[in-house]
């Protein structure tokens, strides 16, 4: 009768393997996310935009996601100046107002730290303004068009060098 040695050996191997294959999977996309991440970085013309652009990578079940955000201080800006705006009206919310007249508002404005609104360029423009919108500057859609190429040969390089005939290589990112 044959025997078997090492048979637990390969069970655990063989147990062990799909949460390798996936910290390798996860820090491939990784690596291409950050690819587009520092294009988008350098299309942008935001500082505070750039310093907002990060990238997640997570992992539900077999998928797993990267994901090129805009989080944190700046990100408000991200929709505005990668859309544009339209043209918009701006007011004083009544509610804001504490029943002060725009008169009074404006004279608060003047006053050193002041974050009242509707003083521009140190003068008073009205009750109301019309802003004209302001023109987009695309930065995140153009950074995926341009280095998406980029970014998947990137991730294959990755598990090229994590991944081959000898197995995976211990201390995959995760």
């Amino acid at each position: 009768m044959a025997t078997v040695k090492g048979r637990t050996r390969v069970k655990e191997y063989i147990a062990r393997t799909p949460k390798q294959v996936a910290n390798v999977l996860r820090g491939a996309g990784r690596v291409a996310a950050n690819v587009v991440a520092e294009e988008a970085r350098h299309r942008s013309v935001s500082s505070e935009v750039s310093g907002a652009i990060k990238v997640s990578v997570k992992a539900e079940g077999s998928i797993i996601t990267a994901r090129v955000l805009v989080k944190g201080k700046g990100a408000y800006l991200a929709p505005w100046l990668e859309y544009g705006t339209s043209p918009h009206f701006i007011s004083v919310d009544d509610s804001q107002r504490r029943g002060m007249s725009i008169g009074k508002l404006n004279k608060l404005a003047k006053e050193p730290d002041s974050n009242h609104s509707l003083v521009i360029g140190g003068n008073f423009v009205g009750k109301t303004v019309l802003h004209p919108g302001a023109r987009p500057y695309p930065f995140l859609r153009p950074a995926l068009d341009v280095k998406a190429g980029d970014a998947v040969a990137a991730a294959q390089k990755y598990i090229n060098s994590h991944i081959g005939p000898a197995g995976i290589t211990e201390g995959a990112d995760k």
